[in-house]
């Protein structure tokens, strides 16, 4: 099973000069719980954008079309194929974590969508690809709570392709 795991404000805004532009404790907490339940795939750039890399406790997988780039305790691929190739012989979900060209790349492998969205709107360089919606269908969402460490209003949504 391949996912896409991922923050947006609303307009589609995922980064800003190869950061978060908020800070939100209660979607990083959705992240970790999301991907702890198999491994994270991400580009290079997605990868150094991590403080003290790589995620614990899940395999960490780098899509980078540089043939020399090691990262320690980390799966290096160069190849769609490679990592479809992973997917279907792991009993655990491929998280696709970032960027933009991996989220474009396996759009059409996508199994299930686990989207936050921070009703925000906030300056970014990063947008989130198109998403044809209607090929999938929402099957949970939950109000995260507005706090002293979490101030924008925000929603944990996961969506399922249809069959």
């Amino acid at each position: 099973m391949i996912t896409f795991v991922w923050a947006e404000d609303e307009n589609g805004v995922i980064g800003k000069d190869g950061t978060l532009p908020w800070h939100l404790p209660a979607d990083m907490a959705f992240f970790k719980q999301v991907t702890l339940t198999g491994n994270v795939v991400m580009g290079r750039k997605t990868y150094d954008s991590i403080p003290n890399p790589p995620l614990k406790n899940r395999e960490n997988i780098v899509l980078t079309t540089n043939q020399s780039f090691d990262a320690p305790g980390t799966i290096v691929y160069h190849s769609k194929e490679e990592i479809l190739n992973y997917a279907k012989a792991s009993d655990k979900p491929l998280h696709i974590i970032g960027g933009v060209s991996l989220f474009e790349m396996f759009k059409d492998e996508v199994d299930e969508l686990y989207r936050s969205v921070i009703h925000e709107s906030f300056e970014g360089d990063t947008f989130i690809p198109e998403i044809d919606y209607s090929q999938f269908e929402l099957i949970e969402e939950t109000q995260g709570v507005v706090d002293d460490k979490n101030k924008y209003p925000h929603t944990f949504q996961v969506f399922r392709r249809k069959k």
